[in-house]
């Protein structure tokens, strides 16, 4: 019997790419589920998603704004009563969502508990490599295994790994502080290089207040982890 996949989707204000998200995922025979949780937006996400042709695509709009962790676990309290294999996947990929092929391979195979989705290289300069030089050597630090992409959102787990979490953690912080863990708990990750792309932070000052935001979620994420890995 085939293992059920379902795939959740966070999307905030993410009108323009939405669809395209949805139409790279829904012909993926292996993808029984795609549940689209709508993070409160202000534009027509919703309504654009549940305009896709696919008995396979659910839609949930939040009354507001809550986070991409709200709904995530709101997206998982739909996914977990069918699924073996569930994915997170950003709603801002567009067509290259396509590539979620490559994650779910793998999984299929045993050959990891966890596939995380490892992007090429930014096409602009963005920050510094600070936050992603932080969460990689936090990552090492505490579990001893070295990962590139622990920032990277686009993840398939195995069913029993996400029941050792009672919800998702909140923030920026939420990738480095799964990934810390599923690496604790014994569970085998493994990157998957992909042809990826989606919207990326610029030089700018709303680039630089968004890298400071994530460098100080991940920060209060690892003095958490500490504690709780003594």
């Amino acid at each position: 019997m085939k293992p059920y996949i379902s795939i959740i989707i966070p999307a905030y204000n993410e009108e323009n790419k939405i669809k395209d998200t949805l139409e790279g995922i829904i012909g993926i025979n292996e993808i029984n589920e795609v549940v689209v949780v709508d993070d409160g937006s202000s534009d027509n996400t919703a309504q654009i998603a549940s305009q896709v042709k696919s008995e396979k695509v659910k839609v949930f709009k939040l009354d507001k704004n809550s986070g991409k962790g709200y709904a995530l676990n709101y997206g998982l309290k739909i996914s977990m009563k069918n699924a073996d294999i569930i994915g997170f996947l950003d709603g801002d990929l567009g067509s290259c969502s396509s590539e979620v092929k490559k994650l779910i391979e793998p999984i299929l195979k045993e050959d990891a508990d966890v596939i995380i989705a490892k992007f090429p290289p930014a096409k602009k300069k963005g920050g510094l490599g600070f936050v992603k030089g932080l969460a990689k050597d936090s990552v090492l630090q505490m579990t001893g295994v070295e990962l590139d992409a622990t920032l990277s959102g686009q993840r398939l787990f195995k069913k029993e790994v996400l029941e050792k979490f009672k919800e998702m953690p909140y923030g920026y912080g939420v990738e480095v502080g799964m990934t810390i863990d599923i690496l604790k708990y014994g569970y085998k990750i493994k990157e998957v290089l992909v042809n990826m792309t989606h919207s990326e932070t610029g030089r700018d000052l709303k680039g630089f207040i968004h890298r400071g935001k994530q460098y100080y979620h991940i920060k209060k994420v690892l003095r958490q982890k500490k504690k709780e890995w003594r």
